[in-house]
């Protein structure tokens, strides 16, 4: 059954059903698992970067997913290898950048990225057969997502968390304090440049589901909801992989059901629990005047 119109199936609120129905489809299933990756990729490399105020790095590197993938299908390939490439690469350069003072590096990042959008909406225009391509590199899309693809989600996602679990403790470190971790013999060069290639990873592959103008949204919010409600790190952590799973999954839930871009509903779910969180801090402010428990104190991020 259809909603009129719209060629989108009908929710019974019979959720047994529903999901049942839902997930009778590989494609549904395939976009489900890999929802589940890149939730939990993009949780715990997003906290790293709220923690480290590198949004402006992560914007960077999510906007040049779209001439990656578009320059990919005008080759001929599939779209997975220009999101990894050139996420990966930018985080390089970003890496490279980051050697010159804080004006110069936004300044030079900025313009790059500049270059590449009009580069990939060039792709595009080059590659007439693309039709819906721009919208679905953009904003992302659940169709289409095969087993291979969940295969090569789930190995680069595994040796992401694999790399970051090694060099997470030194790397919390550096993030709060770097000049007192570099003082202790810390390589804090070294773990920005590495953690910049897993940023670029991570990248690619949520690219896959939000599409590249929202997968910031997903890197970012749930880390900063998170950081909102907790100044504990593992609680802190453990709370932004739960949201973005949640906002993926529901997102995935809601796109299924209706005609609009999967990347929307993600990105407005997650915005949904942020300004919870900010309500939330704001209410245990004025209950902690009145005498109560204060909200906790958030991260700086």
């Amino acid at each position: 059954m259809t909603l009129a119109g719209t060629g989108a199936p009908a929710w019974s609120w019979n959720l047994l059903t529903d999901f049942q129905d839902m997930w009778s489809y590989p494609f549904m299933v395939n976009a489900f698992r890999a929802g589940a990756v890149v939730a939990v990729v993009s949780a715990v490399v997003g906290w790293f970067v709220v923690l480290r105020r590198q949004t402006f790095a992560a914007h960077t590197v999510s906007a040049v997913a779209f001439p990656g993938a578009a320059g990919a299908l005008l080759l001929g390939v599939s779209a997975v290898y220009g999101y990894f490439t050139l996420c990966v690469a930018a985080a390089l350069v970003i890496a490279a950048l980051r050697g010159g003072g804080e004006h110069e590096e936004s300044a030079l990042t900025g313009t790059v990225q500049a270059f590449l959008l009009a580069s990939g909406f060039l792709f595009t225009a080059l590659y007439r057969g693309l039709l819906e391509g721009p919208q679905t590199i953009l904003f992302g899309t659940f169709l289409g997502i095969t087993s291979s693809q969940v295969t090569l989600l789930t190995v680069v996602g595994s040796v992401v968390l694999a790399v970051l679990a090694l060099i997470g403790r030194p790397l919390l470190f550096a993030s709060v304090d770097p000049q007192v971790a570099s003082g202790r013999g810390v390589p804090v060069r070294a773990l920005s440049v590495v953690f910049l290639v897993l940023l670029g990873a991570a990248t690619a592959e949520a690219s896959q589901i939000t599409g590249t103008l929202l997968v910031f949204a997903l890197m970012v919010i749930p880390a900063a909801t998170a950081q909102i409600l907790t100044a504990r790190p593992a609680l802190s952590l453990a709370l932004t992989v739960l949201l973005a799973f949640a906002a993926t999954w529901l997102g995935l839930t809601a796109a299924y059901y209706s005609p609009y871009p999967l990347g929307f509903f993600v990105t407005t779910i997650a915005f949904a629990g942020y300004l919870l969180a900010l309500g939330w801090r704001s209410l245990s402010a004025v209950l902690g005047r009145a005498g109560l428990p204060a909200a906790p104190r958030e991260v700086p991020a």
